[in-house]
């Protein structure tokens, strides 16, 4: 059997592929394919070329062959290491041991770093237990935070110690894969019935996929906090960066990567089909969004195409989806409840009118808690054992950050303002000490700009930006830094200082735009700014369907390769001009490249085009004819985009609807606003969570739009309202912000509080537990995430628990556990105590029979009587409000 056989690679599109990837990095041919002239096995030869040929663009602007050769090497070498390496087919090795990257991460040579630290801890045990201790040591090495949604590398997060949950599943997948057993990244990309996503690990063992936590160890496999929210999940789908033929059903095919559904391992599912037709009923193939309702916006859970006969089919699970559907400017959407097995879409060209709509969406049922998989006491107080000892551990690590002490001692030293300082180094965390040393080697005279540098980048490139950069952007910044009044020297640090454009990775840029031109050029670009676009423009070619994520590439990279998607050159762009000191932003609704210049924002108008031969060369690759028409079709439209945004913006003000007054209107939380653009709803971008947003005019371009406001209810469903409106050039449309509710209450129990509880909140607290507001009492896991979002709930609303002024008590298991917490967050009425092996909380549970295992948060409303009214158990995001809720219910008059 040869290599190309054992592998299951299709070797006539693995080989297509590879060569038109070459053609588009020609300008980096050396530094990219050179190595294929070294000395090269069948199987190093055949990986390398499968690698290149699903490989995204960004990755060829930014990498070396030779990082590609060395991963290839490398993962050989672990698989033959590794005692399970010969037991691993060599089709699931290919696609989920081999791939450099698990999502949209910066690669680094975490692969080897983990190997070496990991291999002799896990070689001589079953591949099961070797997934299980990887998972421990993930545990040691990071902790859940909610950041922003750039990915950090797996180093960055054994770094800080820290990362959301992406970034930690992105870390064990890295971890598992680098001691050559399979791995993959699995997210339900919305939840059904609460606001937020979730991405979890599953692990190829002895034959079998099975699932985790990441950085969340379990004492057995197939066991995690979200096996019971997975349940409710709409979709649970990874993404595999090749033509993947394995045995799951595909959600969404694409020419360079495939998703595909795992929800079946987790959920209750059937079988949903569509129909798309056109005016007259006759089927038309088109693009079909299963979308979902989260956080005020439909997002699609899948993307698919409906074949000749106008079909689609998604297996999903029981709750309700928006059913989207276009092809070229035909477009419409049906609604799908969750008792309907098939729906047909009919796709006009006129489908937009304006006016309201109300509609509900009912979300999967909640399933009863239960026990889970059974562990013997000896196995829980060893796995408690390794949980503890992996916090012990990266405590340990932690105490090696700056601490505040020295952080002012060189705030001192530099001359340097002491709270501004520690602000970044402490959250700078295990990078602390790099940043530190870029404050130490600047020039004393450049040292309060090095200071501006840091905090007009974000938090989390504190993290994980390093003194070559640091130096690149302050050094060809400094001469454009002269003497500037208030205004001038804001617009300087944000727009022209500043390093950070999208989410792309922080680079070395500055230098090398500056060295593309002559001075007297540079000069006509700062006078012009157009001409910098222009002369960008004719350097560039634009691929919008190729990487999953745009906008990755670094600017020099992207530059340097010259072939990147729309949102990179626009990101060059901004990146170009602030080298030259030209003040260059996104614009922060549309993101549209702007300029500053006598006194306003001014856009760059790119036209988007490709030319004949570069769409020829796409189809005669052999890559999915249909997606090089796709990509024409949507070049033109966001042409025509750019010519009707041309004509002049239109203003949207909200208003706050009587009915809705005593609401609080936050964007993404209860209300978003999308354009139609080329037949889809793309949501304008404000602030997250933005509350001030009311009865002020905000500029957007000229188009069709809907207004979408949703309320969340107990139960996972959403009662909701479509507004569609017009914008027209030069005018201000007044859009009015009115939020349904159901008329229900919220169920509310009536079970005495056991006496052991009552008895350990006695002392000198001990009216409290009867205080005539009643009191909340909770069960907490600080290490897992469902406590941390609780725990984040109750400190975002400060203000209504001072007003409640009831006690809130939350134990936990240990001393330890509880140090964990962050009480100057918390409300101020919160207790904190220790339940030495959840004692109260197996007398709790022999009152209340809903109460199943030991999954926390586990909290309780208690009434002034000592009778509980409430209880949640495990993850709910939004309990929060929902306490607030209930305590407000329970204020009220009673029957």
């Amino acid at each position: 059997m040869t290599v190309t056989a054992s592998y299951g690679l299709d070797l006539d599109k693995v080989n297509r592929k590879f060569e038109w990837k070459r053609q588009q990095a020609a300008r980096r041919e050396q530094d990219l394919f050179s190595i294929f002239k070294l000395p090269l096995t069948e199987e190093e030869q055949l990986l390398l070329r499968f690698l290149y040929a699903y490989m995204p663009l960004h990755d060829l602007a930014d990498y070396e062959g030779e990082y590609f050769l060395r991963h290839v090497r490398h993962v050989l070498h672990v698989r033959s290491q590794m005692p399970w390496g010969a037991s691993i087919p060599d089709e699931i090795f290919a696609h989920f041991v081999l791939p450099y990257r698990v999502n949209n991460e910066n690669i680094d040579n975490s692969r080897q770093v983990i190997y070496s630290e990991l291999a002799d801890r896990v070689r001589d045990l079953p591949m099961a237990q070797a997934v299980l201790e990887t998972n421990y040591w993930c545990h040691e090495r990071a902790t859940y935070v909610g950041t922003d949604i750039r990915t950090v590398s797996p180093l960055t997060i054994m770094r800080t110690a820290q990362g959301r949950c992406g970034e930690q599943s992105t870390l064990a997948v890295t971890a598992l894969r680098s001691i050559g057993i399979p791995a993959r990244q699995c997210y339900t990309p919305r939840w059904a019935h609460c606001d937020s996503n979730h991405a979890w690990v599953e692990a190829w063992a002895d034959g079998q996929w099975h699932y985790l936590g990441a950085c969340e160890p379990e004492p057995v496999l197939d066991e995690g906090w979200f096996r019971l929210p997975a349940r409710r999940a709409m979709l649970v789908n990874t993404r595999v960066t090749a033509d993947y033929t394995g045995p799951e059903e595909v959600c969404s095919r694409h020419p360079w990567y495939t998703e595909i559904n795992m929800l079946e391992r987790y959920a209750p599912v059937h079988s949903l089909t569509v129909y798309t037709v056109d005016e007259q009923g006759e089927p038309v193939s088109a693009e079909v969004q299963f979308q979902l309702y989260n956080a005020a916006e439909f997002s699609p859970l899948a993307t698919m195409k409906s074949d000749s006969n106008g079909l689609a089919q998604l297996t999903t699970g029981y709750g309700d989806l928006l059913i989207h559907a276009r092809t070229g400017q035909r477009w419409g959407e049906t609604w799908c409840h969750k008792d309907q097995s098939e729906v047909t879409v009919r796709l006009g060209s006129a489908s937009f009118t304006e006016g309201s709509i109300d509609w509900k969406m009912t979300a999967p049922a909640a399933p009863p808690v239960d026990e889970g998989p059974i562990v013997s006491l000896e196995d829980k107080q060893k796995h408690e054992q390794l949980v503890q000892q992996g916090i012990a551990t990266r405590t340990a690590y932690e105490a090696g950050f700056v601490s505040r002490d020295q952080s002012d001692k060189l705030a001192a030293q530099w001359q340097l303002p002491a709270d501004r300082i520690w602000t970044i180094l402490e959250t700078a965390r295990g990078n602390s000490r790099e940043l530190a040393a870029f404050l130490e080697e600047t020039e004393p005279k450049k040292r309060l700009l090095a200071l501006r540098l840091l905090e007009s980048m974000r938090p989390k490139d504190w993290q994980d930006t390093f003194r070559p950069v640091l130096r690149d952007h302050l050094n060809s910044s400094y001469r454009y830094a002269a003497a500037l009044n208030e205004a001038e020297t804001d617009r300087f640090n944000r727009y022209v200082l500043c390093p950070r454009i999208h989410f792309e990775m922080l680079s070395e840029y500055r230098a090398y735009f500056q060295s593309l031109w002559p001075v007297a050029r540079q000069d006509d670009y700062r006078r012009n700014p157009e001409l910098l676009a222009a002369d960008l423009q004719t350097e560039l070619r634009i691929y919008n369907q190729i990487d999953r994520y745009s906008g990755m590439a670094t600017p020099a990279g992207a530059h340097r390769l010259g072939v990147m998607d729309a949102l990179n050159q626009d990101i060059v762009f901004v990146a170009a001009a602030r080298s030259l000191g030209i003040p260059s932003r996104l614009e922060p609704r549309q993101l549209q490249p702007q300029y500053w210049q006598q006194g306003e924002w001014i856009e760059v108008q790119f036209v988007l085009y490709r030319e004949a031969e570069e769409t020829d060369s796409y189809r005669n690759a052999g890559i999915a004819e249909d997606a090089a028409n796709d990509i024409q079709t949507i070049q033109s439209e966001h042409t025509a985009e750019s010519v009707s945004a041309s004509a002049g913006k239109g203003k949207v003000v909200f208003h706050l609807a009587a009915a809705s007054i005593d609401e609080e209107a936050g964007y993404y939380r209860n209300f978003t606003l999308a354009r139609l653009e080329d037949g889809a709803y793309r949501t304008v971008h404000f602030p997250y969570g933005e509350k001030e947003m009311c009865n002020k005019p905000y500029d957007v371009l000229p188009g069709a739009y809907r207004l979408t406001t949703g309320t969340r209810l107990s139960d996972g469903s959403v009662e909701g309202r479509f507004t569609h409106f017009y914008v027209y050039p030069e005018q201000t449309a007044q859009v009015e912000l009115l939020f349904r509710s159901e008329q229900h209450t919220v169920p509310l129990i009536s079970i005495p509080l056991p006496d052991q509880v009552k008895k350990e909140l006695s002392g000198d607290e001990a009216e409290s537990v009867a205080h005539p507001a009643g009191c909340i009492i909770a069960w907490l896991e600080p290490e897992r995430e469902p406590t941390k979002h609780l725990l984040r709930e109750l400190s975002e609303q400060q203000q209504k628990w001072m007003a409640w002024a009831g006690p809130i008590y939350g134990w936990t298991s240990t001393g330890e556990e509880q140090e964990r917490i962050a009480t100057d967050l918390l409300p101020e009425q919160m207790h904190l105590l220790v339940d030495q092996d959840l004692n109260t909380l197996s007398g709790l549970k022999t009152v209340m029979k809903q109460i199943r295992g030991e999954q926390r948060p586990i909290v309780l409303v208690v009434d002034q009587y000592q009778n509980i009214r409430y209880v949640q158990q495990g993850y709910k995001l939004g309990t929060g409000s929902e306490l607030l809720q209930v305590l407000e219910q329970l204020a009220g008059p009673q029957e």
